[in-house]
């Protein structure tokens, strides 16, 4: 399995509109950060989660030539905003269109933000083409099983994901924009090699864990590795890393991990 964190930062993005901080002004690549997204490919199959602001340069950063699955964990503009980008993957599968797996909530948000397209084909040569599905509990494919579970996040919820691939048994969970993890999500997650979560600053937050929150839950959960994502501007990597217990990192944009 391979895992692209095509973006780890909050709604704002690091370096942040008119902010001097000494993270705005890091040179460390790490610390520039564009909006949450992760690109899982399983035994082949290209799984993205979430289209932010940024989708499309991400794609091009990362060389991201081609997606059969797309999910959204939820309908926060961070997340859907770049879903127009993906029309060029619909062109790719010749004018076929994208099922888009989401919350109730997220199916809403697509249908009224993207209402030139939604059906089975492009409304217009070149034009996207989605078709939102209820995400299930578990997504059986030939190359391994997609599992989800709610996860807390405000007045919404957001998706949690689980992958399993086929061919290796590699585990990959990703909980992202929550404030909670709960022990049904945390015991769907027990057995993962590696674990995603959000952990948003030092300080608590009333929507997002905070890295005190985020550490609780990975030492709770015990995968072999845990990263933390969705970083705000208060996540140095040079200065704050080091302090994080071990088996715990920040991800950064452009990370790339192969599991197995």
């Amino acid at each position: 399995m391979e895992v692209i964190f095509l973006g780890t930062g909050t709604s704002q993005g690091v370096p942040m509109i008119a902010c001097d901080c000494a993270v705005c002004r890091s040179e460390d690549p790490r610390d520039r950060r564009t909006r949450t997204s992760v690109h899982v490919v399983m035994d082949g199959l290209h799984v993205q989660v979430d289209a932010a602001q940024e989708f499309r340069l991400q794609c091009l950063e990362n060389r991201i030539g081609r997606i059969d699955q797309f999910i959204l964990t939820h309908g926060h503009a961070d997340h859907i905003a770049g879903m127009d980008d993906l029309r060029r993957f619909c062109d790719l599968r010749e004018g076929g269109a994208l099922t888009v797996w989401s919350t109730e909530e997220g199916c809403e948000r697509v249908c009224g933000m993207f209402p030139y397209a939604i059906g089975e084909k492009p409304m217009f040569k070149g034009y996207p083409a989605f078709q939102p599905r209820p995400m299930p509990a578990a997504l059986e494919l030939p190359q391994g099983t997609i599992r989800s579970t709610l996860l807390p996040h405000g007045k919404v919820e957001v998706l949690g994901l689980v992958f399993a691939e086929r061919s290796t048994g590699a585990k990959f969970t990703y909980y992202t924009d929550c404030k909670r993890v709960g022990e049904e999500p945390r015991e769907l997650a027990r057995g993962s090699d590696v674990v995603v979560l959000d952990g948003l600053r030092p300080e608590p937050h009333p929507t997002h864990m905070c890295v005190a929150e985020a550490v609780e839950v990975a030492q709770a959960i015990g995968a072999p590795q845990t990263f933390l994502t969705h970083l705000t501007h208060a996540i140095s990597h040079r200065r704050d890393e080091p302090q994080l217990p071990s088996g715990i990192r920040f991800a950064y944009d452009g990370l790339k991990l192969t599991i197995r």
